[in-house]
């Protein structure tokens, strides 16, 4: 590899061999332009956001003291929880809508 004014020069034909990577397949083994089109638009599934956001966003549901977790009152530990079931929720949306 040659160190140019501008930045690093591939020697040997490097245009050509980012060309021929970027046409090889892509991740699943299927070529690019063969594989399938991401389905796109709105799924039921999403809904489930929409219910996390509530459930985090309406301070009144959890804006207490009792019951303690550890010593650690609910208004806390509500949204600790909070954390870890919107990335599972997260995750079986992203599942469940991957194309």
């Amino acid at each position: 590899m040659r160190v140019g004014k501008r930045g690093p020069d591939l020697i040997g034909g490097g245009t050509q061999a980012i060309v021929a990577a970027s046409e090889q397949t892509i991740s699943g083994g299927k070529p690019v332009d063969q594989r399938s089109e991401r389905r796109g638009g709105w799924s039921w599934w999403y809904l489930l956001f929409v219910l996390l956001v509530a459930a985090v966003i309406w301070p009144p549901l959890y804006n207490r003291v009792e019951p303690t977790l550890i010593g650690m009152p609910f208004f806390y530990w509500y949204q600790l929880l909070m954390v870890i079931v919107g990335a599972v929720v997260t995750a079986v949306v992203y599942f469940a809508t991957e194309a």
